[in-house]
C-alpha cells in the first residue's frame, strides 16, 4: 500500500524523523485555517496524489499568507495529475533551504536484501540522474539481519560524499528512517528531498513510502490508512473474500489456482488474443489451493462484476484439491451466482482427478460452460468467445 505524502510525513514524525508541521485540507476554506494553525506565515500548498510530477503539474504552490493560502488550495483541489484527482491537500510549513539531497532504502528482490540510496543531488528526477549520472548516486547494500545501524549510515554518508558539516545530521536522520522501514514493515521510504536549512537542520521535506500488506496482521493501524474512497470497488471487493486479484484492462477474465499458473494464463491468453481482435486478460486472479464452491462463486462474482469482462477462462491444475472437488465447485457457484453469471466459461482442468472433474462439468450440461483440453486451446476459445461479445 502507498501511502500519501502526508501520511508519510505523520508515520515519520511517529518515528522521530526531523519533519516540518503539515495539515491536511480537502478544502480551500481548511486550506486558511491550516496556514493560520502554522503561523500564518510563508507555507507550502501540495496536492495529495499518489504520483509524481506534481510540482511540474502545477500541484504544488507557495503561499505567504492564509488567503493566498486558500487561493492555492482552490487552484489545486479538483485537479488531474497524471489520471489522479486532487481531493486534499497540505499546507506544510516553509523552510529556507540551503541544500537537497535524495535518500531511500527499498526491497531489492533480485538480490533479495535491502537496498539504501543516497546522493547529495535531491530535488531532481532521481530516475533521469540514476541513467544520465550513476556515479552520482550511491548504491549500499544492506543486510536485512543487521539493517542500518550507525557504521551502515555512516558508510552511506561516505558513498555519497555528504559535507564533512552535514555527515552527523544526516547519519541521525538516516537511522530513523531506517527504523521507519524496519518498524512499520515497509519495501520502500523515500525522502526527495532531504534537506539541509538555512540554520543547519536537516529535515524530510517530502516522503514516499509503500507498506507490505502481507504483514498487515502485524499493523492493525495500517487499515486506517487506506484511501477506500479512492479503491478500486472490484480490487475491495476481491480483499473482502481473501482473493488475489488485480485488474487489468482486457476483455478475458481469469481465475486459476497458484501465482504462477495464472502469470502463465495471462501470457497465453494474450498471446491467443492476437488472432482474435487483440483481446487482452481482465485481471489477476488466484484462488488459492482451495476451490470450494464459496470460493469460485467468490471469485466468478468479482470478474464478472467487471463490465469489460466478455469471457471467463478457468484454467486449474489439480493438486491437493483434486479437479473433481474444482468442477463440483464451478458447478455450486454457478447455482449460487443464478442469473448474476451471463457471461460463457472456458474451463480447462488437469492433474490430480482430472477424468473425473471433466465427467461432473459434463453431465453439469451448463449452458456458459465450455470444456477445454489444453491450456493453448482454452485460452484460444475464451479471447474467440471475448472478441465476438464486443
Amino acid at each position: 500500500m502507498d501511502l500519501f505524502e502526508y501520511q508519510a510525513r505523520d508515520v515519520f514524525e511517529k518515528h522521530g524523523v526531523p519533519v516540518l508541521g503539515g495539515v491536511v485540507a480537502t478544502t480551500p476554506e481548511e486550506a486558511r485555517a491550516a496556514a493560520e494553525r502554522l503561523g500564518g506565515g510563508t507555507v507550502v500548498v501540495k496536492a495529495q496524489v499518489k504520483t509524481g510530477g506534481r510540482g511540474k503539474a502545477g500541484g504544488v504552490k507557495l503561499a505567504h499568507s492564509p488567503q493566498e493560502a486558500e487561493d492555492r488550495a482552490r487552484e489545486i483541489l479538483g485537479m488531474d495529475i497524471k489520471g489522479h484527482t486532487v481531493h486534499r491537500v497540505m499546507v506544510a510549513e516553509g523552510a529556507r533551504i540551503a541544500e537537497e539531497y535524495y535518500f531511500s532504502v527499498l526491497l531489492d528482490r533480485a538480490e533479495r536484501r535491502y537496498l539504501a540510496m543516497a546522493s547529495v543531488e535531491g530535488g531532481v528526477e532521481i530516475e533521469q540522474l540514476a541513467v544520465e549520472r550513476p556515479e552520482a548516486l550511491a548504491r549500499v547494500a544492506v543486510d536485512p539481519l543487521v539493517g542500518i545501524d550507525e557504521a551502515k549510515a555512516r558508510e552511506i554518508v561516505e558513498a555519497a560524499g555528504f559535507a564533512d558539516d552535514v555527515k552527523d545530521a544526516v547519519v541521525e536522520a538516516i537511522q530513523k528512517l531506517w527504523t521507519v522501514y524496519d518498524a512499520e514493515d515497509a519495501t520502500l521510504v523515500e525522502v526527495n528531498p532531504l534537506v539541509r536549512t538555512e540554520d543547519g537542520r536537516v529535515i524530510a521535506l517530502d516522503g514516499k513510502v509503500t507498506l507490505d500488506a502481507n504483514a498487515d496482521f502485524r499493523h492493525p493501524d495500517h487499515a486506517e490508512l487506506e484511501d477506500a474512497a479512492a479503491a478500486d470497488p472490484l480490487e475491495a471487493k476481491a480483499k473482502e473474500h481473501d482473493l488475489n486479484y488485480v485488474k487489468l484492462d482486457g476483455s478475458v477474465g481469469i481465475i486459476g489456482n497458484g501465482a504462477g499458473l495464472v502469470m502463465s494464463t495471462l501470457d497465453v491468453v494474450a498471446y491467443a488474443g492476437e488472432a482474435h481482435g487483440g483481446v487482452r486478460p481482465a485481471n489477476f486472479l488466484d484462488i488459492g489451493g482451495g476451490a470450494s464452491a464459496e470460493v469460485m462463486a467468490a471469485g466468478l462474482d468479482v470478474i464478472l462484476g467487471d463490465e469489460q469482462v466478455k469471457s471467463v477462462f478457468v484454467n486449474v491444475f489439480g493438486g491437493i484439491t483434486a479437479c473433481d472437488a474444482v468442477a463440483n465447485g464451478i458447478v455450486k457457484a454457478l447455482e449460487i451466482l443464478g442469473d448474476h453469471a451471463t457471461k460463457p466459461l472456458v474451463v480447462r482442468l488437469d492433474g490430480n482427478n482430472v477424468a473425473e472433474g471433466r465427467a461432473i462439468l459434463r453431465e453439469a450440461n451448463h449452458p456458459l460452460v465450455t470444456l477445454a483440453d489444453t491450456m493453448d486451446g482454452g485460452a484460444d476459445k475464451a479471447a474467440e468467445l471475448a472478441h465476438a461479445a464486443a
